[in-house]
């Protein structure tokens, strides 16, 4: 049986959920569903520019783990970049910190 999942904290909800390419109808996409943890890891590394134990602390989870979420938004993204597929953040594991964006 393995380990129950820790909760992960974020710092709030994206502002936007859906992002797609133009001029093409929402019905003919494909979507890639990005999680609100993967989206704080993308947010934390490489918008924040923290290094990722101090992300990793940050969203209250391992250095490996928050690697690992780094890793898969990433493809995720690049997947919707390059094969033209909507992107929707939604779902996961998390908690909102009592402090909506970190100083």
């Amino acid at each position: 049986m393995p380990r129950p999942r820790r909760c992960r904290r974020v710092w709030g909800e994206p502002h936007f959920s859906y992002f797609k390419p133009s001029g093409i109808p929402t019905r003919q996409l494909q979507e890639i569903v990005l999680s609100v943890t993967e989206y704080e890891a993308l947010r934390l590394k490489d918008l924040e520019g923290l290094d990722q134990d101090e992300a990793a602390k940050k969203m209250n989870v391992s250095q490996p783990t928050f690697h690992r979420l780094l890793v898969s938004a990433r493809k995720k993204i690049t997947d919707a970049i390059v094969n033209g597929r909507a992107i929707r953040i939604q779902g996961g594991i998390y908690k909102i910190s009592k402090k909506l964006y970190p100083d």
